[in-house]
């Protein structure tokens, strides 16, 4: 079936799956039931991986992650393999394939690094209080991870055969752009009907709600360097073209440069110059990182950088170059996407006050509690692996499978255990009615 074609089908069948669900709203008691047992395990699992520190440089604690994972792909019946990453950087990509007996084909996708560094874990262990549950990382992403290895857990217990391919990926890289998985995660993407990314659900919007994503900024890097000229500091500091002076300059004049240029912004995040006290630094640069949620709007910022440069200098003989580079591109989930997002509304629907009974619900422990309400959220400035797998326009994406929690790339990360059950229902319920339906659409008996 041609990329079109696909496009027109999957619409339609999900449309279907949701107005079919908005008629019935009944919640799968035996999926829910699995999953408020499943919780346990999961927590036991998410503690495991938090405490195995892995930022996107610590080569050691990456490759336990990738040992963790692969084994954990391996006990639940996966053919797991070690893909080399682009840039020949360990431990390269994890990557589990399920073969099942049905048409969908589906790929699930979370990344192993975090922005942390070694010793984090002294400062931040894990710890519990309440509903939320702590940890470096833990949200983001290795809640993605739990949920993705502990739904698979569920649907095989169940003897879940849906679908064609099932494939997991998890990346190494993706806190520093993914540079060494990006055209990997493009080419997987390519290849299936599906991709459910688990970055985590952001929680801070509306207290007690979830969401899933329908787009996530690109991002890009920045630079700036200053060429001047280098001379005594004291003896013959007239000769010198100040570099790190006139960066100064084009660095605060630019600063705010973004807000002229819609769907973009830029915050100026490193500088160096110079290598000694009693030396006019003949050169000076600076890094900046670039956000995107408008198509276009990458070039615009440039172009409107080197022209504020070229107009306002301030130490003569000095010579700014600019330049841009992208490192990962926007998502947007577009019309397949916004259906799979409806459908994860749809399900959320089906655990909506009254679908459990009033006794029930009030006899489930708070830990074991279904939230009830999923928001669409039309966007973040954060930048996703999504944008990779969305790239070719063969698969429907969906960004924000993860559970819900805040303080990523902060101290303090958290997830909410609330957010666990109806999570595990939504990845499993939405993998079921998926599976189901594509062998229905391509004439497969059920």
């Amino acid at each position: 079936m041609n990329k079109s074609r696909l496009s027109v089908a999957l619409v339609g069948l999900v449309l279907m799956c949701t107005s079919a669900l908005a008629k019935e709203s009944d919640v799968n008691q035996t999926l829910l039931d699995a999953a408020q047992a499943q919780q346990a395990a999961l927590i036991e699992s998410l503690r495991d991986m938090v405490e195995i520190e892995s930022g996107s440089d610590d080569i050691e604690g990456l490759e336990r992650m990738a040992r963790y994972t692969e084994d954990s792909l391996r006990a639940l019946g996966a053919d797991t393999r070690r893909i080399p990453a682009t840039n020949d950087m360990p431990p390269g990509l994890v990557r589990g394939v399920f073969k099942g007996s049905g048409t969908l084909n589906v790929a699930l996708l979370a990344h192993m690094d975090t922005v942390y560094q070694p010793g984090i874990l002294e400062l931040e262990p894990w710890r519990r209080d309440g509903n939320r549950i702590y940890g470096p990382g833990i949200a983001d992403d290795k809640g993605g991870i739990a949920v993705i290895l502990n739904s698979l857990a569920i649907l095989q217990k169940m003897g879940w055969d849906d679908y064609d391919t099932l494939t997991v990926q998890f990346n190494a890289d993706e806190e520093i752009g993914s540079p060494g998985s990006g055209t990997i995660i493009a080419e997987l993407g390519s290849e299936n009907d599906v991709v459910l990314s688990y970055e985590p659900s952001p929680s801070k919007e509306v207290a007690g709600s979830e969401g899933v994503l329908l787009s996530a900024a690109g991002t890009a890097s920045m630079s700036m360097v200053v060429h001047g000229r280098a001379a005594h500091a004291g003896a013959a500091q007239e000769d010198g073209r100040n570099a790190l002076i006139e960066l100064a300059h084009q660095l605060v004049q630019t600063r705010d440069i973004a807000d002229s240029v819609p769907g973009s912004q830029l915050n100026w995040t490193s500088a160096e110059s110079g290598t000694a006290r009693n030396q006019i630094p003949g050169q000076a640069q600076a890094g900046a990182d670039v956000r995107i949620t408008r198509k276009g709007a990458a070039e615009e910022l440039l172009e409107a950088v080197r022209v504020r440069v070229e107009e306002s200098p301030l130490i003569p003989d000095t010579y700014p170059a600019v330049s841009l580079e992208i490192l990962r591109p926007m998502f947007e989930a577009g019309e397949r996407g916004r259906a799979l997002a409806e459908l994860a509304q749809s399900i959320y629907s089906e655990l909506g006050e009254g679908k459990l009974g009033q006794e029930k619900t009030r006899s489930m422990p708070t830990e074991n509690a279904v939230r009830r309400s999923l928001l669409l959220i039309p966007g973040t400035t954060g930048g996703t692996d999504a944008g990779f797998a969305a790239s070719s326009g063969k698969a429907a994406v969906l960004e924000g499978m993860g559970l819900a929690g805040w303080g990523y790339h902060a101290s303090n990360e958290y997830i909410e255990v609330d957010s666990i059950v109806p999570r595990l229902y939504l990845t499993t319920r939405m993998l079921e009615i998926l599976g189901h339906d594509f062998n229905r659409d391509h004439g497969k008996a059920q």
